[in-house]
């Protein structure tokens, strides 16, 4: 965790996503269920209504600051509370004050204009207590240790990682850079706005076992297929994710906050166990750019990535499938 030289709260600012509209084309309004935003998830999704047509949204905010914000002894004054979106690949950034709703109250709350020709995908919403302290104004007295994301285009509130999957000759493809892949069955590309996964129709059968939705031992060579590609995606993720960190001019890493950001918080965990996913990030870097460490790490990369494509589990189905099946041919 970061050292601060000043008194903060211990605690994190609580947000809360309560409403969202979309104002269309026409100048009306599109009042969204409560289906459109996931608290589980922290995600609100602006595609579910299907508008191809909605100029901006508005999100109705509610936060509550941590215990001893408002105490008569505290070592800040002027408290305010921001809210701030954040897009990584637009470089677009909106703050917005949130209002007290009782007098000496913790809870807070406002509303985020988000307009769509500003976003491209995903954008992180953030909440910020600052204050004065020891007369230096804007200083962050505490904030939502989790983002909010803010998808302008998916229908669905999932926070998880998002890919596109084409499929392509590399042979003979348009995109030249494919051609020197010839043999392989899938390419990841983490160098677009969503990390796409080429998948080789060169090679016979591939495309016919992935499209498959039979059953018995085809849909589990099919499983331990699709494991293994989720395999190399979320190893091929994580160090492009890694090897792509804004620096701090102290020298630390910053959290991206696109799906970089994403998969950060959700491999570290079991990359450097037992540490706050902040501090992670900061030790991984550190062996990613030092003399030592980044070698023996690769190991714990590659266990989180078979955690997340649930490998053992595909490999487990597929087993029984083949026992069972000599089982019945001894009969």
């Amino acid at each position: 965790m970061k050292i601060y030289p000043y008194k903060r709260l211990n605690r994190p600012v609580v947000l809360r996503v309560i409403s969202v509209s979309l104002k269309l084309s026409d100048g009306t309004r599109d009042q969204l269920e409560t289906t459109a935003y996931s608290t589980q998830q922290q995600t609100v999704a602006l595609g579910i209504a299907g508008h191809t047509d909605w100029v901006s949204a508005t999100i109705g905010l509610s936060a509550t600051l941590p215990p001893g914000a408002n105490a008569p002894d505290a070592a800040w004054s002027d408290l305010k509370v921001i809210a701030v979106l954040t897009d990584g690949e637009t470089n677009v950034r909106t703050s917005v004050p949130l209002a007290q709703d009782a007098e000496d109250g913790r809870d807070w709350s406002g509303s985020l204009e988000v307009f769509r020709d500003d976003h491209m995908g995903r954008a992180s919403l953030a909440v910020y207590a600052v204050g004065t302290v020891d007369e230096v104004p804007g200083r962050s007295i505490a904030e939502t240790d989790r983002s909010w994301i803010i998808d302008t285009v998916s229908e669905e509130p999932v926070r998880g990682l998002q890919l596109d999957v084409q499929k392509a000759p590399f042979r003979k493809s348009a995109r030249e850079w494919l051609q020197a892949y010839a043999d392989a069955p899938w390419i990841v590309d983490t160098s677009t706005r969503v990390p796409t996964v080429f998948v080789n129709t060169d090679v016979e059968g591939v495309i016919g076992l992935l499209d498959s939705n039979g059953s018995g031992v085809d849909s589990k060579v099919r499983d331990l297929l699709v494991a293994q590609m989720a395999t190399d995606v979320w190893t091929a993720v994580f160090h492009g994710a890694i090897g792509d960190l804004e620096v701090e001019p102290g020298g630390g890493p910053v959290f991206p906050t696109d799906w970089q950001g994403e998969v950060l918080r959700e491999m570290l965990p079991d990359v450097i166990p037992g540490v706050h996913v902040e501090e992670a990030l900061r030790q991984v870097h550190r062996r990613r750019t030092g003399e030592s460490g980044w070698v023996e790490l690769q190991t714990r990369i590659h266990y989180a990535a078979v955690r997340r494509a649930d490998a053992s589990k595909a490999l487990a189905y597929a087993i029984r499938s083949l026992e069972q099946m000599n089982r019945e041919s001894e009969k």
